[in-house]
C-alpha cells in the first residue's frame, strides 16, 4: 500500500527545512538563513504513532519572482502540491501575514488538496499567541502554532495532518495482487516509449522535450494471460539552460511510484551511459528493498563489437556496486528489441524477492 505524501509548502525563509528536520527526526535538509537555500525537494519516510507517510520539503515559493532559480523552485513546489495528499502550509509569526502568504494560499486553495496551516517560530505563546490569530485571515482553517527549532507543537500539527490520512484511498493497491512495475529514470530516456511499445498504443504522450509526461500514469499490460501494472513516472520540463539541479526535479514522483511497486525498472540512455543521477534513482529503489532491473534503452544506436555489452555491463555494475543483485537488459523501445524479455525478468525478480 502506498504511503500518504505530505508536502511542506511556504514562501522562503519561514522554516520549512527546520520543520522538515523536526518531523523527520534527523538533520536531512540544509538549514540556513538565506532564502532559496533549499533548491530541490528533499524527502524522508516518516512515522508518527502508528502511521507511516512520506514527507517532502520544498524550496520556497516566490509567486511573482522572475528570478530563474526561484521560478524553478516554484515549479518544484507546484509538482509537490500535485503529488501530495496533504499540504502543510507554513508561515512565520514574527514576519506576520504578508502578501506572498496570501498568494501562496491562493495557489493551495486552487489545488483542492487538504491544507494544514502551521504558524512557525512561536517559541512563547505568552509573547506570540495573539499574533497567531492574524493568520485566520487566510481563510483555510485554524492556524496551529509551532516552533520547529524548539520542536514545540509538532504533535498537534501531525495530529491535524493525520486526520486527512483516514480518507486517503489506498485500499485498491493493497487488494490488487497484480505485479506492479515502476518505470523510473531521468527525463527523456524513453520510459513512456517503452510502455507505448508494450501496450501497442500511444497511451502515454511521447515527445523529445524532456519531462513531457507530468503525472505518474498506471497502464495495464497483458502478457501470456498475466496482467502487469506499469507505473510511468514523470519528468519535468526544462524551462531554462541552467544545469544546476535540473535532473533532480522528478525525484518525488519516483519515490511515490517506487513505494507502490513490486519491481523497479531503471531506464538508462545508452548514449549517455550510467550517470550519478541514475545511481541516485537506483538508490531509492535499493533503500526501499525493491527488486530492480536495469534497462539500457536506445541500444540500437550504439556501435558494437563482441566486447561492447561486457564493457557496458561492467561499467554499470561498478557505478551501481551497491546493488549487485540487479538484472540487466539491453533494449530499444523504438524497434522493440528485447522488450519481451522484460516480462521474463520481472517474473524472475519477483520470485527471488
Amino acid at each position: 500500500m502506498s504511503k500518504p505524501v505530505v508536502a511542506i509548502i511556504g514562501r522562503p525563509n519561514v522554516g520549512k527545512s527546520t520543520l522538515f528536520n523536526a518531523i523527520a527526526g534527523e538533520q536531512i535538509s540544509i538549514v540556513k538563513d538565506t532564502p532559496g537555500v533549499t533548491r530541490d525537494r528533499i524527502y524522508a519516510d516518516c512515522s508518527w504513532l502508528d502511521m507511516n507517510f512520506t514527507l517532502i520539503a520544498t524550496g520556497g515559493i516566490e509567486p511573482d519572482s522572475s528570478d530563474i532559480i526561484l521560478s524553478q523552485m516554484r515549479e518544484q513546489a507546484e509538482i509537490a502540491i500535485e503529488t501530495a495528499d496533504v499540504i502543510v502550509f507554513i508561515t512565520d509569526v514574527r514576519q506576520g501575514l504578508v502578501d506572498s502568504d496570501s498568494k501562496v494560499c491562493d495557489m493551495l486553495r486552487k489545488s483542492r488538496k487538504p491544507v494544514v496551516l502551521a504558524v512557525n517560530k512561536v517559541d512563547s505563546m505568552a509573547k506570540f499567541g495573539n499574533d497567531v490569530y492574524e493568520f485566520y485571515n487566510l481563510g483555510i482553517g485554524d492556524p496551529i502554532p509551532v516552533s520547529a527549532a524548539s520542536r514545540l507543537g509538532i504533535g498537534d500539527l501531525l495530529e491535524a495532518v493525520a486526520e486527512h490520512f483516514k480518507s486517503k484511498g489506498n485500499q485498491d493497491d493493497e487488494d490488487d495482487d497484480r505485479p506492479r512495475i515502476a518505470i523510473v529514470g531521468k527525463p527523456n530516456v524513453g520510459k513512456s516509449s517503452i510502455i507505448n511499445r508494450l501496450t501497442g498504443q500511444n497511451r502515454v504522450i511521447v515527445s523529445d522535450i524532456a519531462g513531457t509526461t507530468r503525472d505518474a500514469i498506471d497502464t495495464v499490460v497483458v502478457n501470456n494471460k498475466q496482467e502487469y501494472v506499469f507505473i510511468d513516472t514523470a519528468g519535468l520540463r526544462r524551462k531554462s539552460k541552467v544545469k544546476e539541479d535540473i535532473e533532480r526535479y522528478s525525484i518525488i514522483r519516483t519515490v511515490t511510484a517506487v513505494d507502490r511497486a513490486d519491481v523497479v525498472i531503471l531506464v538508462i540512455d545508452a548514449n549517455e551511459g550510467v550517470t550519478e543521477q541514475d545511481a541516485k534513482i537506483a538508490g531509492i529503489a535499493h533503500d526501499k528493498g525493491k527488486g530492480i532491473i536495469v534497462a539500457v534503452n536506445k541500444w540500437d544506436l550504439i556501435e558494437k563489437d563482441n566486447k561492447t555489452i561486457y564493457e557496458y555491463t561492467s561499467n554499470i555494475k561498478r557505478i551501481l556496486s551497491f546493488m549487485p543483485y540487479a538484472e540487466f537488459v539491453f533494449i530499444s523501445a523504438l524497434s522493440g528489441q528485447r522488450l519481451q524479455k522484460l516480462f521474463e525478468m520481472i517474473d524472475i525478480v519477483r520470485e527471488n524477492q
